[in-house]
């Protein structure tokens, strides 16, 4: 009983006797903080300086939807250009709200607020749902009222401001309706700088595509084109030894669930590149002679076809046009298709964590890219200035800045050239013309053999056969490929494993595309997606992919024999 008591008189003993000390626990957590404060610290400790907006002389604020290597070469180098010029420092504000379908709609909401303030309490006329939503409306019909048209007018002539001065990305058709709401205004740089606007420096066409807006309204200030982005690992693990060069090479059955793709009602940038395959097509025709119309009508059926196999190929249709080239450059796709920059981007990202690549043989990188000769045309990303801006002359001095020499050899000289960007290579083509013509540049240039505006039977952009039939393109893309996927891949097995000439009959009913003629999609299937009751797009795309199903059944049956 005693010996019992006595361990228990001990066990506060011990237990005090190896306690930690509180002193030693304080220090132990002052410590950990001051370990945890510096790892946190240290990325903003080694980046490198830059003038704040609060410190800076001037400021400019630009919303873009580009990303952050292009935001960070063009602070830089603005603020260069900037002091050069005037001797003071400037800060670009950066908005960064999503891509330009969220621009739009944040302009729309900050520019109707800023336009009731000024319709309401400096003109005090009354509010209304007519004027919120005619004034920002640039195709108003005679019959508006009074109201409504004097709104417009108002919204027009006043400095009405979204706190904003620069839109700088996007393409035509978003600065297109920009201009056409009445949110742009002339920059002045054409009255500026005449000389840049010529068909040797900035042709307003090219190829069919407009790269300046004749009020000045916006300016193109870069290329964009579409192309292939391949995995070279992939190619070989598939016996694939031709690198794809065209638009047909998407469609060899060895890249059966290899390619990937987005999906056209879904990605702008996809759409355009199937629209470009029909283009080629119908150019094609038009060459081989016969009449426009007829040309128009078979080169939409050939596209199509080209589209389908390449879609009856496709691994998926996904939501995002960003993910087919980072799945390339990671081996998951064999190809995807994609806009010119994505897949130089992924070149560059592979070659910034590889190091130098190895050059045993030409084109020995892991990842590659091609435009296909003819068949894309070279769209701009515009730049333009805001209604109201608030930095007005600081934002017009930034538009001239990107389509001085300097600015525009951000776009493709390679980091740590003169004049070129200090850390990111953007691999995006210059839109001044004269830029290409400057061959002691090939040395510092990311892509030295890139000349857009020199190719053998370049591909001309014909508004009126596709453009403004490009929402239904997209369309009736969507219901061929996507809704009925399993089953077109499931027929295009089959027709490659059957013998002639089950092969070529089976091919026939595949590509049966009578239900989305020319013709058709032009009128009935158009007046049915601008139907007001939005069910009817619905029902219609249910009744095309019934029959896309049942062609794709008959087709796998003809491949293997059965009636």
């Amino acid at each position: 009983m005693s010996s019992c008591c006595a361990n228990e008189r001990s066990k506060p003993h011990a237990i005090l006797r190896y306690a930690p000390d509180d002193a030693v626990l304080r220090l132990k957590r002052a410590l950990l903080f001051l370990l945890l404060t510096a790892i946190v610290a240290l990325p903003f400790a080694l980046r490198p300086g830059r003038v704040s907006a609060k410190r800076a002389d001037d400021t400019v604020v630009i919303i873009t939807p580009h990303n952050e290597a292009i935001r960070f070469e063009y602070a830089r180098g603005f603020a260069e250009w900037y002091r050069a010029k005037t001797g003071r420092t400037v800060a670009i504000d950066w908005r960064v709200v999503g891509g330009t379908s969220e621009i739009a709609r944040f302009l729309e909401g900050e520019y109707t607020t800023g336009f009731e303030n000024h319709w309401t309490r400096e003109l005090h006329q009354p509010w209304s749902t007519e004027v919120q939503a005619g004034f920002q409306n640039g195709r108003l019909p005679p019959d508006a009222p009074a109201s409504v048209r004097a709104a417009r007018a108002a919204f027009l002539a006043s400095n009405v401001s979204c706190g904003i001065d620069v839109f700088f990305g996007g393409g035509t058709y978003d600065l297109e309706r920009q201009a056409q709401a009445g949110r742009l205004i002339d920059s002045g740089l054409r009255t500026r700088r005449p000389e840049w606007f010529t068909a040797d420096t900035i042709p307003q066409n090219f190829g069919g595509e407009t790269y300046w807006d004749p009020e000045g309204l916006w300016i193109g200030t870069v290329l964009s084109s579409y192309g292939v982005l391949f995995n070279r690992d992939s190619l070989r693990r598939l016996g694939i030894e031709r690198e794809p060069r065209r638009w047909e090479d998407l469609a060899d059955p060895r890249l059966i669930g290899e390619v990937g793709l987005a999906d056209p009602t879904k990605s702008g940038s996809v759409a355009k590149a199937f629209e470009n395959m029909i283009q080629q097509q119908m150019q094609r025709r038009f060459k081989a002679g016969g009449e426009e119309a007829r040309a128009v009508r078979l080169g939409w059926e050939d596209g199509l076809r080209l589209i389908q196999l390449i879609g009856a190929n496709a691994r998926y249709f996904t939501d995002s046009s960003q993910k087919p080239p980072i799945d390339v450059a990671a081996g998951n796709c064999a190809v995807g298709l994609c806009i010119d920059f994505y897949g130089r981007q992924q070149q560059e990202a592979l070659r910034r964590r590889s190091g130098p690549p190895v050059r045993e043989r030409e084109g020995a990188e892991r990842v590659g890219y091609h435009s296909p000769p003819g068949g894309s045309v070279a769209s701009v990303d515009p730049i333009a200035l805001l209604r109201g801006a608030p930095h007005r002359a600081v934002a017009s001095d930034f538009i001239e800045y990107t389509l001085s020499m300097e600015g525009q050899k951000r776009w493709n000289f390679k980091p740590g050239t003169p004049g070129g960007p200090e850390r990111f290579a953007l691999r995006r083509m210059p839109v001044r013309r004269d830029f290409y013509a400057h061959a002691e540049w090939k040395p510092l240039r990311s892509d030295p053999e890139d000349s857009p505006f020199e190719q053998e039977d370049p591909l001309v952009y014909r508004e009126a056969w596709t453009g403004r039939y490009f929402r239904e393109m997209a369309f009736v893309v969507r219901v061929m490929c996507l809704d009925a996927h399993a089953e077109l891949v499931a027929a295009w097995r089959a027709i490659n494993a059957a013998p002639e000439p089950a092969r070529s009959r089976a091919l026939v009913a595949l590509q049966d595309l009578s239900a989305i003629a020319y013709d058709r999609t032009t009128t009935d299937i158009r007046a049915r997606l601008g139907a007001k009751d939005k069910v009817d797009e619905i029902r219609l795309a249910r009744e095309l992919g019934d029959i896309f199903r049942a062609n794709y059944a008959r087709a796998e049956r003809i491949a293997e024999g059965l009636k």
